[in-house]
């Protein structure tokens, strides 16, 4: 599908905080801060991919667009409307508008409801179809998905990895959503078929006119499906730009140190690149550095990375680095 220069998605200094217990000990409250003010905006047909280590708060940023956790601060704009301050019919409308294709295939299926039922729960919610036109609507998503009408009578446990992958992916597919949250969708799969479900979420973006937030660890495969690459480390984004200017000219240290971990096929040429190894562990979110979060880490940490946070800026072709050494 052609990308259009309408934004449908616009994400403004999104912040989610989760309180935890101050213990026994102290009536100190503390907060994992998960998301701390992320910015960005998404075109229609847009594929844009969200990467980054465990933990870094890709995951939660996906969950808080859509309300399934609720933010702490910031503004959500999706076609238009806000989704942060919507309530009741309107933000039901806005969900089925955007819909989410879950990590773990195995988990995010209900063990007890047949496959029919499950890639039916959407049209049942919003009440968009009965009887015939439900029965026939589950064959058509299932065989979108490349699955079989006779699989709506089966249960879960009976399919494979990548199928109930394909099982979710249908059931997302359901209400004719404009944007699509793919939460890792790949990572619990077998690398066979992650290919297969890249290529499938590829094919259903140029039928469907989808748009991806596509969220992954494995920088990798997230370059082929996504046209811009947003890179997350400690619950903000350092650096924001095309997937082929990404990979061509990584600027931030961080963005460097997780492309210098991807093996090259070449013997030859792996067993002579210098790797970029980021010092010592992430800092907790609960109590993250002063300043640049990633100074603990980095190489080439100075003086002003611990009394300022470097902003996001544009160094041009709309390449945007977080980080005081550029």
């Amino acid at each position: 599908m052609e990308v259009r220069e309408d934004y449908i998605l616009e994400v403004n200094n999104l912040v989610k905080h989760f309180p935890l217990g101050g213990g026994l000990l102290s009536k100190k409250q503390q907060v994992v801060q998960a998301v701390n003010g992320i910015s960005f905006k998404v075109k229609r047909g847009e594929t844009l991919g969200i990467v980054g280590e465990s933990g870094c708060g890709k995951s939660t940023a996906g969950r808080s667009i859509i309300r399934l956790y609720e933010p702490t601060a910031g503004q959500i704009i999706f076609e238009g409307k806000d989704v942060t301050k919507a309530q009741g019919n309107d933000l039901m409308e806005l969900r089925r508008n955007m819909q989410m294709i879950f990590q773990d295939p195995y988990a995010s299926l209900n063990p007890r409801m047949t496959v029919g039922d499950i890639v039916a729960e959407a049209l049942d919610i919003h009440r968009l179809a009965t009887g015939q036109k439900r029965t026939d609507r589950i064959y058509e998503l299932l065989k979108i998905v490349g699955l079989n009408p006779e699989h709506a009578n089966r249960f879960p446990h009976e399919f494979s990895g990548g199928q109930r992958q394909r099982i979710g992916i249908a059931r997302a597919l359901a209400v004719n959503p404009s944007l699509i949250i793919c939460d890792e969708p790949i990572s619990a799969l077998d690398v066979s078929i992650q290919a297969q479900i890249v290529n499938m979420l590829e094919e259903l973006q140029a039928k469907l006119g989808l748009t991806y937030l596509f969220i992954a660890h494995d920088l990798s495969m997230v370059k082929y499906i996504s046209h811009r690459i947003a890179v997350m480390y400690l619950g903000r984004i350092v650096e924001l730009t095309s997937s082929n200017d990404l990979y061509a000219n990584p600027m931030h240290p961080y963005t460097q140190g997780l492309l210098s971990a991807i093996p090259i096929p070449d013997p030859h040429v792996e067993a002579k690149r210098q790797r970029i190894v980021p010092k010592g562990n992430v800092p907790s979110p609960i109590d993250p550095p002063s300043g640049c979060y990633f100074r603990t880490r980095c190489p080439h940490a100075m003086e002003v990375c611990a009394k300022e946070a470097p902003e996001l800026k544009d160094m041009g072709n709309e390449h945007f680095v977080a980080c005081h050494l550029v």
